[in-house]
């Protein structure tokens, strides 16, 4: 048997994305929650003081992501050979359960302002709820690139995105507020904010658990990647596969590949062909690939092995 190995350069994936947006946001984020809550405490408003709660959890979250983005660019070592690139996931999972709990802080205070209605001085309110959806929106534009190469910038893109909505929605209450007097504008625009933010939170949740389950990436249909590797010139038969994620960029393979008896030298063009395959159509960049001339009967062909638990009775 012999056992044969393909893996990306060791910060590779990061290509793209650096730490400057997200120090450049965290300084914005900083400032626009000083400007909140001296308008919301002059402004007797508390959707400003409350939205001023939501950027320090950001800011909070924000600085989570640079110290995992940080952190994950470590090398790996003998007892971390995958080095610290879990890191990543780890603070997207943690962004998205904050994101959870600010949507249910939103939900408990628009309870709140139904029960009592406050008071506020809409016109100064207005003037600081616009000053930070600007400042969001600047934060918006300098995430959005890095939120597609990276779970965990996704994760602090999100926290932008609430914020954004928090002032929009401050900002439409403002107005209604101003030219009708309905004291229950507030709390009905908190509630739709608080949808918004609770469908993205859910679903950054979902994807960082699925990859720290290792689950296979929802793009990657695995019946296709065994057909695509079957059809390989050389492999007989495949079993024994797993895909996973092991984090944002990288997709790592395991299987067995069983090949025709022939020449080492052959075989090593098996395993590139197979290599250069996966990465040009699935983007699969990190394979171990066993390769065999007969065949694991405990492991149908094709399909992923049932790791067995041992039996300890």
């Amino acid at each position: 048997m012999a056992h044969a190995h393909e893996h990306p350069h060791e910060h590779e994936h990061y290509a793209g994305v650096g730490p400057r947006p997200l120090i450049i946001t965290l300084s914005i984020v900083a400032g626009v929650m000083i400007a909140e809550v001296i308008g919301g405490l002059l402004s007797n408003s508390l959707a400003l003081v409350g939205d001023a709660g939501h950027m320090l959890v950001d800011g909070l979250a924000l600085t989570l992501s640079l110290f995992a983005m940080y952190l994950a660019r470590r090398p790996s070592t003998l007892s971390r050979t995958y080095g610290y690139h879990r890191v990543e996931i780890m603070a997207a999972l943690a962004n998205g359960t904050v994101l959870v709990l600010v949507a249910a802080y939103i939900f408990f205070e628009a309870y709140q302002r139904f029960r009592e209605p406050a008071e506020v001085e809409a016109p100064l309110m207005l003037a600081v709820a616009a000053v930070g959806l600007v400042a969001n929106l600047a934060g918006i534009m300098l995430l959005k690139k890095g939120s597609h190469a990276s779970l965990n910038v996704k994760g602090a893109f999100w926290h932008v995105i609430s914020d954004t909505i928090s002032s929009v929605g401050v900002i439409i209450a403002g107005l209604i507020i101003a030219f009708t007097g309905w004291p229950y504008a507030d709390p009905v625009v908190a509630m739709i904010i608080g949808v918004i933010i609770l469908v993205g939170a859910l679903r950054l949740v979902r994807d960082s658990v699925d990859i720290l389950m290792e689950a296979v990436p929802k793009h990657i249909q695995i019946e296709n990647v065994v057909e695509e590797i079957q059809r390989v010139r050389g492999v007989e038969e495949i079993h024994d596969i797993h895909v996973w994620t092991i984090t944002s960029g990288i997709v790592a393979l395991s299987a067995h590949l069983m090949i025709q008896d022939q020449m080492v030298s052959l075989s090593n063009d098996v395993r590139d062909n197979v290599n250069r395959m996966l990465g040009e159509r699935y983007g699969i960049t990190h394979t171990t690939l066993q390769l065999e001339c007969a065949r694991c009967e405990s492991c149908p062909v094709g399909v992923v092995c049932q790791i067995a638990r041992p039996d300890h009775e």
